[in-house]
Order: structure tokens, then sequence, then C-alpha cells
């Protein structure tokens, strides 16, 4: 792994409340910026600006479902190493 994209994902994984996003979507697969809220009981506003420091290191992926925009773990991109760590 080049040396600039593995520090893009350790600043974005140093910090509590992404790893516990982290652990959450590994957990459930995938989740809504309101339900992760809840789970990880933080501000909506926190975890939606947690989830965009994850989208772009490329950790987490999105996808749109009705009104509710679902996040996932953004598997191909990443890093086989880590996926142990978030598991439970």
């Amino acid at each position: 792994m080049e040396s600039e994209k593995l520090l893009k994902i350790l600043k974005a994984v140093a910090n509590e409340n992404r790893i516990m996003i982290l652990k959450f979507l590994r957990e459930n697969k995938e989740l809504a910026v309101g339900d992760l809220a809840e789970m990880a009981k933080l501000p909506f506003r926190t975890v939606s600006r947690d989830l965009f420091v994850l989208r772009k290191a490329n950790l987490v992926q999105s996808r749109n479902h009705y009104s509710e925009r679902l996040y996932s773990i953004d598997v191909p991109n990443f890093p086989e190493e880590f996926l142990n760590f978030f598991e439970s």
C-alpha cells in the first residue's frame, strides 16, 4: 500500500467516534446516519461529519434508499489488514 494512501486512512481512523462507526458498520453491514447516531449516542451532525471523513478516505460508501442515505464499509477499498480489527 502506498504511503500517501496509508496516511490518509490512518488520519481518518485516528478518532474514537470513527472507529466506533466502523465497528457498527462491520457488525450491521449497512446503516443510516440516524441509526448510527442513536447506536453511538452521538449527535446526528457529528456522525454525519465523521462519515464524510471516512468517505473521503474511501473507507465507507453510501447509497440512497428512498429518503435515507445508507452507509457501509467500502470493502474493495478497505485495507484487508484493518478489516480484522473491526470485527466484533
